[in-house]
């Protein structure tokens, strides 16, 4: 996801102290406290350690893969650089000529390495005017601030202290013209992000922007609405939006409506829908897909359905603190076709489509689907198509935790959690020929659960459930190995990950590692208990725990099933990717980890 985080400021050194990995094991004895951030254990070695001149109840990142460090609450902010020495720091009535206060929102943008970035501040007051101040990370200077800007928050939805509330719903920051569109009761509204200075305004598109793309080579805007909490209600005849302006004046050049309703998720608040320009046509991935001229924005075909899948309810039956989401597959494109899930209208059922990308013309339908909650991949590999049918979902939701009061005695807090889970169904492989979409073969096997499927070379697909590990021979279907995945002592496999020559199990207690050729097992870890989630960053693998309240972060060597170490933070602030009070440098060579005013970096390979 992109890196857009809340944030505030102030500033305080303390010693920067190099550690090694026996460092670790000292650190891995302080409990409650002390003087880490967090524990480790293994052989991450402490780059330094440092303190904020506040605590860090609202936001602890790092910026531009740790070329800053940031700790805020709701009225200052602290930054030190990437050797842990203090840049700045300060409190925001001191530091906007607005006086701004109280930043119960605040977001951060990063521009990369050397090119800094923005904190953009919103003082939401319930008596009087509205208040936005924008600083620089790099400086600590007020770069404007505004009182014109009004409802950008909804009221009634204060944040949380250290909750990451994700992208704002009136709010959108371009990348490519370092500017803001901001979303009014009536317009829409681009301003330059350095200087607050309006490039334009216009009426003709309502509500706030729902997904938007530059297309950089006819500086032109795609963007689609949708009706944010708050400010819809104040708009009166909201209709679906589809328009493309002209970035330099804010012409719209053409509006169009589109099917569907654009919702946003539970925590992440990212907007449920996808937009590709291929060639000149614009395709938007919104309950099936709907494909547009992108010259003169008319609709050219579409296949959609009524969306029974989303996280608003329907057969998972979310809750408003609970929600699932990423149930079904993105659509698969090639040069002359495209794929796409789809739900039948009546009977509920899934199947698969096949379509001419020019001309929309329906080419095959599948078998029909049924007793399939989820579909969440599809695959193209060679002359087959194959669709996983279950798996895991992502699962978004809020927990009302108790925490200690520094002052004795505790209070509960609402904490965001994003994580995959799985739900039961009937799950299996279906493997179908790509010229008429009638099934060559299907496997249903995986009784207790299924993982992923990794396609190798187009000949070979790579699967496992619970206890078992499969090779299958696309073409044919053949099974090629069966590997009792049970007797490496790991849990049950929750997802595979493609490692050369190799496929490795992840499990729940840890991992295991499969030769490709014939399925022998390679190695298996330690039991590392709890796994939620997995990332790769360059190259860097890591693992996260969240059970019990707690955040860990494993750093796994993936050539031997090592852990290269771990850390464990109860702290505030942290990327909404790897939990509170941490976050990790985009090339996953540093971890950061929080606790009030203390912050540590931590190297992942030395």
């Amino acid at each position: 996801m992109k890196k857009i985080s809340i944030l505030v400021l102030s500033l305080f050194i303390a010693s920067a102290m190099p550690a090694h990995a026996q460092f670790g094991k000292l650190l891995g004895k302080v409990t409650g406290g002390g003087k880490s951030a967090g524990k480790k254990t293994g052989s991450f070695a402490t780059v330094w350690e440092s303190e904020f001149d506040n605590r860090a109840s609202r936001l602890a990142v790092c910026v531009n893969g740790g070329e800053y460090v940031l700790g805020t609450d709701d009225n200052s902010a602290t930054v030190l650089d990437s050797n842990g020495k203090m840049i700045w720091s300060g409190d925001f009535k001191k530091i906007t000529t607005n006086k701004t206060n109280t930043s119960e929102f605040q977001y951060v943008i990063q521009k990369g390495i050397g090119k800094g970035g923005y904190l953009f501040l919103f003082d939401r007051r319930s008596l009087g005017t509205d208040r936005v101040a924008v600083l620089d990370i790099a400086t600590g200077k007020e770069l404007w601030n505004s009182e014109l800007y009004q409802d950008l928050i909804p009221k009634g939805t204060a944040a949380q202290e250290g909750d990451d509330q994700g992208e704002l719903e009136t709010v959108k920051y371009i990348t490519e013209l370092d500017a803001f569109l901001i979303s009014q009761r009536n317009s829409v509204i681009m301003v330059k992000a350095n200087t607050g200075e309006k490039i334009w305004e216009t009426n003709r598109f309502k509500g706030g922007v729902g997904k938007y793309i530059y297309d950089a080579k006819r500086n032109e805007i795609i963007m689609v609405n949708f009706k944010p909490t708050g400010l819809g209600a104040l708009l009166a005849g909201f209709k679906n939006q589809l328009v493309k302006i002209n970035a330099t004046n804010g012409e719209i050049l053409w509006d169009a409506t589109f099917f569907g309703i654009v919702e946003k998720e539970l925590v992440t608040r990212r907007a449920i829908i996808d937009m590709w320009i291929k060639g000149d046509k614009l395709y938007m991935y919104l309950n099936g897909l709907q494909v547009y001229n992108i010259n003169n924005g008319q609709k050219l075909w579409e296949a959609v359905y009524e969306n029974d899948m989303d996280g608003g309810g329907g057969i998972f039956a979310s809750s408003k603190d609970k929600k699932y989401y990423r149930t079904i597959a993105d659509p698969v494109f090639t040069d002359d076709a495209v794929y796409i899930v789809m739900l039948g209208t009546r009977d509920r059922t899934k199947y698969i489509e096949k379509h001419d990308l020019e001309s929309g013309k329906l080419l095959w339908a599948s078998e029909k689907i049924t007793q399939a909650f989820s579909m969440p991949n599809l695959y193209k590999a060679g002359d087959r198509v194959l669709l996983q049918v279950g798996g895991k979902v992502q699962v978004q939701e809020f927990r009302m935790e108790t925490r200690s009061n520094p002052m004795g005695g505790t209070y509960k807090e609402r904490v965001a959690y994003v994580y995959w889970d799985y739900k039961a169904q009937k799950n299996s492989v279906l493997c179908l020929d790509d010229a008429s979409g009638k099934t060559v073969w299907r496997s249903e096997r995986f009784d207790k659960r299924i993982t992923d499927l990794i396609i190798d070379e187009n000949k070979t697909v790579f699967v496992g459930d619970g206890d078992e590990f499969y090779s299958y021979d696309i073409s044919s279907g053949k099974q090629q190995f069966d590997v009792k995945h049970n007797d490496a002592g790991v849990g049950r496999a929750a997802d595979v990950i493609d490692f050369g020559d190799k496929v490795v199990v992840l499990s729940e207690k840890g991992l295991a590692s499969y030769n490709k050729k014939d399925g022998s097992r390679a190695f298996a870890t330690d039991k590392i208990r709890g796994i939620d989630d997995f990332f790769e960053l360059d190259g860097n693998y890591f693992l996260r725990d969240q059970r019990n309240s707690k955040n860990i972060i494993y750093g796994i060597d993936m050539t031997n099933g090592e852990t290269k170490g771990s850390v464990q933070s109860k702290g505030k602030g942290g990327s909404p990717r790897y939990g509170s009070g941490i976050d990790i440098a985009e090339n996953g060579e540093y971890i950061f980890a929080f606790k009030g005013k203390k912050v540590e970096k931590i190297a992942v390979n030395k």
